[in-house]
């Protein structure tokens, strides 16, 4: 059976946070298959890495997945690719749900990120004012 992630209904907000942006995408059949990870030239080739908000502005146009799927996933881990713990290179990977912005209660712009700890899925949280690296994939609808 498959299993549908509904990304249109609103996400779940931490506490002392607001939604700046949810981009709503419909009801989503979940097929890792699916899904591609997204890096800025900027985070590759001898460069390393991009400052949130230009990389906000580079993925605005892209099919950026919302953070419903990230809650989803970590609702039902056994969903999520192994291969996703790692990138090619054998480093961890955190994978970032664009689609959702915050803004957290000292003001700052904030995105989501799933993460493997070592022991289990994880979500984690950065600020865009910071720079983002070859490890740090978004996650696009292909």
């Amino acid at each position: 059976m498959a299993y549908v992630i509904d990304c249109d209904k609103d996400p779940f907000i931490p506490e002392g946070w607001t939604v700046v942006e949810h981009k709503k995408m419909g009801q989503l059949e979940w097929d890792p298959t699916r899904i591609r990870f997204y890096l800025s030239k900027k985070q590759m080739k001898g460069k390393h890495h991009i400052e949130g908000n230009k990389l906000r502005k580079e993925l605005a146009s892209m099919p950026v997945l919302n953070a419903n799927v990230l809650d989803s996933l970590l609702a039902r881990p056994g969903l999520i690719p192994e291969e996703w713990k790692k990138d090619e290179n054998g480093n961890a990977r955190f994978v970032f749900f664009w689609g959702t912005i915050y803004r957290d209660s000292a003001d700052r712009l904030r995105v989501r990120s799933l993460h493997f700890d070592d022991t289990q899925w994880v979500w984690r949280h950065y600020w865009l004012g910071l720079v983002f690296y070859i490890s740090d994939s978004a996650a696009l609808l292909a």
